[in-house]
């Protein structure tokens, strides 16, 4: 495989997983982020979609974050009857946002990071190698 091949899909990986933890680090700010009003939504956690794209120019495909949703699932309740979003029966809707489960995908998505980053070192090493043999 050409390493500049290597080098530029890597970035795109590099890319999408900087978009991931974006993602998951606003999700991680706002786990506490409460309605204003009795009825309001909290904040609804985002999640990232990829997809596999192809470069003609590269010859290869490249993966590329497609969409930010959110996550549909049930808001929790938390029962506050001081909060000025309480319902009657005192409950406030909480944000779906489990931070033990955004902690767990950063690392995955910094593990992937990290990985691209040493596909791209290891090919610069490589060139790097490959110039220092023609000089030689």
């Amino acid at each position: 495989m050409d390493l500049q091949k290597a080098i530029r899909i890597s970035a795109s990986g590099m890319n999408a997983q900087s978009t991931r933890m974006r993602v998951i680090s606003e999700n991680i700010a706002n786990a506490d982020a409460l309605g204003e009003t009795p009825g309001a939504d909290p904040y609804r956690r985002k999640t990232v979609s990829f997809r596999n794209i192809l470069d003609r120019q590269l010859g290869a495909e490249t993966v590329r974050p497609s969409r930010i949703g959110t996550d549909k699932s049930a808001f929790p309740r938390r029962h506050d009857p001081s909060h000025p979003a309480a319902d009657a029966e005192g409950y406030v809707l909480a944000p779906n946002v489990n931070t033990l489960i955004e902690a767990m995908d950063m690392r995955q998505a910094q593990r992937s990071y990290e990985a691209n980053v040493n596909v791209i070192d290891t090919s610069k090493q490589m060139i790097m190698r490959t110039i220092d043999i023609l000089r030689g």
